[in-house]
């Protein structure tokens, strides 16, 4: 804002403040200027409550020109120099000739080019305020309209990822029916109705995790956690899976680490992370959990040798259902939702995940969480020879 537009404003706003301020306290029977002391006068609070707003505030003489304007007007792009939004400009002609209230979105035009999170949906109400005077009042609406999305895509995603398990089912039932008298085929079609059941419950329950992470209902009270019993906990929810796919997870040896968490929580982000890394690594491949103290944050880090993931994909694995590939998603039974939990598990405990990752060579991912005032100011090791789970070392 350049100097003149400031001294265009602070004289704009004198003028008009005082008029205003003047013009209420005439009709309220009390006087602008108090006779004594150090009240402020009527002008004075009216001046502050406009710059005080948290909206923006634009205040139009009957040509159209800025008189007024306070700080988060500048801000949301209500005033450009010293002229007003052209579409809030037309909008209080508008408000001239009709006496009426406008609203009018005022979002800048230019979203799609701007860096970082500035506001990109504002909304404004445009009234009269009396000898051909208007005020524009505007709001920042960029959350509320990023939220809405976020639900819409959700519902949409929801949807689909429940259409899919209950449609096949009902086709598989459908097939168990027309082969009654053929015992391999029923055990066969019946199996499958099993998985997707299974996949339908999976999903629900995650779910309905993901929802109370995010939504207002209350965490657990929150316990000082041995970090050593989360990682035995959740090696032993993927012990089964490792075997099946012949899968060797290797683990450091305990480290005494403590943190200020809920166990079962954190034991399903770990569990999260490392039915991830089996499922996307190939048969007889190494997988490793590997827990150290850095910077006051408990870093637990479980790494992969599978398929990586690209640079432009990394932002987007911990989504809501954001999938790589669709179709090994599927034969992997997993829901989409796996690193959306880890990540709001994380967040809900003061912490973050961090993900490294190259195509081809593998993936690390670090639930990083901060240690508890008590634990050990260096990770004290019991023994020096890794444990191994799953296939055979």
């Amino acid at each position: 804002m350049t100097l003149a537009a400031v001294v265009f404003f602070a004289v704009g706003t004198l003028m008009v403040v005082l008029a205003v301020g003047i013009r209420i306290g005439r009709r309220a029977g009390t006087r602008a200027t108090p006779p004594s002391g150090d009240g402020a006068t009527v002008a004075e609070l009216v001046q502050r409550v406009v710059l005080s707003s948290h909206n923006g505030v634009v205040l139009l003489d009957r040509m159209g020109e800025v008189v007024l304007a306070n700080p988060p007007a500048i801000e949301l792009g209500l005033v450009h120099g010293s002229r007003p939004d052209e579409r809030a400009r037309k909008a209080a002609e508008q408000v001239r000739d009709t006496g009426q209230v406008v609203r009018v979105d005022l979002s800048p035009l230019d979203c799609g080019g701007r860096s970082g999170r500035g506001p990109t949906a504002v909304l404004g109400e445009v009234r009269p305020l009396g000898d051909e005077f208007t005020v524009i009042d505007a709001s920042d609406e960029s959350d509320a309209v990023r939220l809405e999305a976020t639900r819409r895509d959700f519902v949409a995603n929801v949807s689909h990822e429940l259409k899919t398990p209950v449609g096949a089912m009902a086709l598989l039932a459908e097939a168990v029916l027309d082969a009654a008298d053929d015992p391999h085929e029923v055990r066969r079609f019946g199996t499958k109705i099993l998985n997707e059941a299974n996949r339908l419950g999976t999903l629900v329950t995650e779910l309905i995790a993901l929802s109370r992470l995010q939504g207002a209902e209350r965490l657990p009270a929150l316990a000082t956690v041995e970090v050593d019993q989360v990682v035995q906990e959740a090696l032993g929810r993927c012990r089964l899976a490792a075997e099946s796919a012949n899968i060797r997870i290797t683990v450091d040896p305990p480290s005494g680490l403590l943190l200020h968490g809920d166990v079962p929580l954190l034991v399903t982000a770990l569990s999260n992370l490392l039915d991830n890394a089996v499922s996307y690594s190939p048969s007889g491949s190494p997988v490793s959990v590997s827990r150290r103290l850095e910077n006051g944050f408990v870093e637990i880090a479980v790494t992969d040798r599978g398929l990586g993931i690209a640079p432009e994909h990394q932002e987007r694995v911990f989504e809501r259902f954001f999938r790589i590939d669709q179709a090994r998603s599927r034969s992997t039974g997993g829901t989409g939702l796996g690193l959306a939990i880890v990540k709001h598990v994380a967040a809900n405990h003061g912490g973050d995940v961090q993900l490294w990752s190259r195509p081809g060579i593998g993936s690390t991912f670090t639930l990083r969480i901060p240690a508890h005032p008590d634990s050990p100011k260096q990770v004290s090791r019991t023994s020096s020879t890794p444990e191994y789970v799953g296939g055979s070392p």
